[in-house]
């Protein structure tokens, strides 16, 4: 076998210097073979091994792996041999000294020899407008509010016209995968009549026999709500949704390439939006017309959407303690007094916390996911302070608001206790506190500036001062027609009061 610069050299000897084999061979100290096989067709020309190399460490046992790997194929794929196996096998029954990554080598060998592994061919797939989707999670980092952070996003991606939608959550919990879904059906237009999944647990409860699946409640009423099918691939068998696989991947190198950097999970969404609407712009290989275009075909085969979203969120009850707080995913959150003790429901979004109790809700917290947190809304313990102002200085919801309270709010609690007694002194400020279900903390710091200069000391008063900052009031101007003398005069009789003295006169 000689190199290909040496076979060149043979080849421009015998085409362009007209030298005989026989020359060649002799001046170039190569067989008249070796100077045959050169001058053959080079794109013809393929190495192939005649005979396998030696294997002297697993020589001895080829007829013994063969054999296992040969049986595996009627036993069922989940009990077959792995390489692992196959090793400790060999060690335990047959005395193999050998190490395992040789084995490893040695059956993969053996498999392709045999023709027992399958190269991945796959058939390509067409879908008709409307009709499939397929859903998937990818990871990627971003920088949110200034530190990286890892985002869980979600792809949804129209079979017909590829159109993608991409949406970043902090996780990838059964609320993150609604809010993907409902935000991704308003985004299209409509709902496909088909969705393809891996089997995420935020979907699947359990597999069954083959395409069989017992699917999680919640998941059942969101198909249910859309009225979408849903189509859960075979385990392991990730390409069968190879549409939404590919557009993970590209998501991440194109959208995500540089790291992109939000103040909010909002901004980052609305950043991932727009470079979904701008593949609408792009066209695939072999189509004719762009990806904007074959959507807005689709669109009028898509399902219509329901009159109101479905409310993305996992359900809790719950029981309120005996300080008005709420146990949900490793936090507290509080609700108003009047509800606790007493049992209420939790709506758990991705990025809002909601307690209802029948049917009304009661409060709305921001979502918090470190642990062992309480999130407190202070105007929920108002009512109760006004029954038990003694309580006010060691409140822990008071306690909390007072270290972001501006400097005008105590002073002019400081001046109610310079004129009224404590407990009247502080039910008044608390009243004033609870202005803030309806003003904010700036408008309120401006009246109570006011009042302090005004000496209004009642919050019937400080309510007063806010309302006419919303509404002042209207500017009274005297209507002069002295200088109209145009207009007629009207001549206006003044009444004739005798007639009230007359009665003051008369006799009971």
């Amino acid at each position: 076998m000689i190199k290909v610069d040496k076979k060149e050299q043979v080849r421009r000897a015998f085409y362009i210097d007209d030298q005989s084999v026989r020359q060649i061979a002799r001046e170039r100290h190569h067989s008249r073979d070796t100077v045959k096989r050169a001058l053959q067709d080079p794109s013809q020309t393929v190495y192939r091994l005649q005979q396998p190399r030696p294997s002297p460490v697993m020589g001895p046992y080829q007829e013994i792996v063969d054999r296992w790997l040969l049986e595996d194929r009627q036993r069922p794929r989940k009990q077959r041999h792995t390489a692992h196996r196959i090793y400790e096998r060999l060690k335990d029954e047959h005395q193999f000294t050998g190490k395992e990554s040789t084995v490893r080598r040695f059956v993969r060998l053996r498999k392709a020899a045999l023709r027992l592994k399958r190269p991945d061919v796959f058939i390509p797939l067409e879908f008709g407008p409307g009709q499939d989707a397929q859903t998937d999670f990818g990871e990627a980092v971003v920088i949110l509010a200034g530190e990286r952070t890892v985002a869980q996003y979600l792809v949804m991606v129209l079979g017909y016209s590829t159109l993608p939608f991409v949406m970043a959550f902090p996780h990838q919990r059964q609320e993150a995968f609604f809010e993907g879904h409902v935000a991704a059906f308003e985004w299209f237009g409509g709902v496909p009549r088909r969705i393809w999944y891996d089997n995420l647990k935020t979907a699947v409860l359990r597999v069954l026999e083959g395409r069989n699946r017992e699917e999680q409640t919640r998941f059942t009423s969101l198909r249910s709500y859309y009225l979408f099918e849903s189509r859960f691939c075979t385990p392991g068998q990730g390409h069968e949704k190879g549409l939404v696989e590919n557009q993970v991947g590209y998501a991440r190198r194109n959208f995500m390439v540089p790291l992109p950097e939000a103040d909010t999970w909002a901004e980052l969404n609305a950043q991932l939006l727009v470079r979904c609407e701008q593949e609408k712009e792009h066209r695939r290989r072999g189509e004719q017309q762009s990806i904007g275009e074959r959507w807005a075909e689709e669109r009028e085969h898509l399902l219509p959407l329901p009159v109101t979203p479905f409310e993305s969120c996992v359900y809790s009850p719950a029981h309120a303690n005996h300080e008005s707080l709420v146990p949900f995913d490793g936090n507290a959150y509080s609700v108003p007094t009047i509800y606790a003790p007493g049992r209420v429901l939790v709506k758990g979004f991705v990025h809002r916390v909601c307690i209802t109790y029948q049917d009304k809700t009661i409060a709305e917290h921001p979502r918090c996911y470190d642990k062992g947190q309480e999130i407190i809304d202070p105007l929920h313990y108002l009512d109760l302070l006004l029954q038990r102002p003694g309580a006010f200085e060691h409140a822990k919801p008071i306690r909390r608001w007072r270290t972001e309270w501006p400097p005008v709010y105590e002073h002019y609690l400081a001046q109610l206790r310079l004129r009224l007694e404590e407990r009247e002194a502080v039910r008044r400020f608390v009243q004033v506190l609870q202005l803030h279900a309806d003003f904010p903390t700036e408008e309120i710091a401006a009246a109570l500036k006011q009042a302090v200069e005004v000496q209004c000391f009642h919050p019937d008063g400080v309510k007063n001062l806010l309302l006419v900052q919303h509404d002042p009031p209207t500017v009274q101007v005297r209507l002069d027609l002295s200088t109209q003398s145009g207009l007629p005069q009207p001549q206006v009789t003044p009444p004739d009061l005798d007639q009230y003295n007359q009665l003051l006169d008369r006799e009971d």
